[in-house]
């Protein structure tokens, strides 16, 4: 007889062994660690293990949809924002991303904002007779893009962090519709990645905040560090850099995770031609013992090649 969720969270919080649960239960191990998994995510608890070698990680999801948390003692989170994914152009970085997913084996893969461009969608006007995509089109190449990444990671929680260039979606429904649609699925871009987990921001053991944007200008991610009393990681600057900052509390950081696309792509043609401090990559966030690791970065070197822990990376 298949037991409710309230008997196997009794039982499991009797035990803390999927072993002896599965003794218990007379089922198979493995069904054990996939119900207990469904039931962590379903109810936002951890259900500890007595084996020490099981660390925590856990996510909490907030009820007005702004700041998630998430508690990690052991583990890595791979940061990425700025994908403004274009129809029929699949990035270095974007390849990188993928292709690292195996290999760093994440706990938690975070898009950091603007996945979606909606340039058609854009309070700027298109510039001369610029051919732009349509708001489906941008949409199909996103989840292309993203089926790539759910692909790779296959247990990595998948979360997604709002980005203003994201927000353009919702927002001109909103005003082209008013109130008229709302709960309407479909009308919200959260209905089309259905994988994905969206929030305002998310803060890592009290002290790392994954946000789109803070501070602006050259010394933003200084001054987030600085001002926020936590390592802040951000995006929309596109910059990929990361400013260390040290006192009485010990050193924490601030990091621009760069931009997943092609900085001299079509989504930046409004820059007119202007050189741009641009770097194209991402982030690589490690923990030990609930510690952040100085964060690390995975830079675009060429058109086949990335840069990571010391080395060219063909992708």
């Amino acid at each position: 007889m298949r037991t409710t969720d309230d008997e196997f969270i009794a039982i499991w919080n009797k035990y803390h062994s999927a072993k002896r649960v599965a003794e218990v239960l007379d089922i198979d191990v493995r069904n054990v660690h996939s119900r207990r998994k469904a039931i962590q995510e379903r109810y936002s608890i951890t259900l500890v293990a007595s084996d020490v070698r099981s660390p925590t990680f856990n996510v909490t999801m907030p009820g007005n949809g702004i700041r998630a948390k998430v508690e990690i003692d052991d583990g890595v989170i791979m940061v990425a924002s700025d994908c403004h994914y274009y129809p029929g152009i699949i990035s270095t970085a974007h390849k990188a991303f993928v292709k690292l997913i195996p290999e760093l084996k994440p706990k938690m893969i975070v898009m950091n904002g603007d996945v979606f461009d909606g340039a058609s969608v854009s309070r700027h006007d298109p510039i001369g007779w610029q051919s732009l995509p349509s708001v489906k089109q941008e949409l199909e190449a996103c989840t292309d893009r993203l089926n790539e990444i759910e692909s790779a990671s296959k247990s990595a929680k998948l979360h997604w962090t709002w980005g203003n260039h994201d927000l353009r979606f919702n927002t001109r429904l909103a005003s082209q519709v008013g109130t008229a649609f709302e709960g309407v699925k479909g009308m919200n871009l959260t209905d089309h990645f259905p994988r994905w987990k969206f929030s305002t921001s998310i803060m890592v053991n009290d002290h790392t905040m994954i946000k789109h944007r803070y501070h602006n200008g050259i010394h933003a991610v200084y001054n987030n560090t600085l001002k926020a009393g936590t390592s802040v990681v951000t995006g929309h600057l596109h910059s990929l850099k990361v400013t260390p900052w040290t006192d009485y509390n010990g050193s924490r950081y601030g990091v621009d995770t760069g931009t997943l696309c092609d900085v001299n792509g079509n989504q930046f043609e409004y820059s007119e031609d202007n050189p741009k401090n641009h770097r194209s990559g991402f982030a690589v966030l490690t923990y030990v013992d609930g510690h952040l690791l100085p964060p690390e970065l995975c830079q675009v070197w060429d058109d086949d090649h990335v840069v990571f822990r010391g080395q060219l990376i063909k992708v």
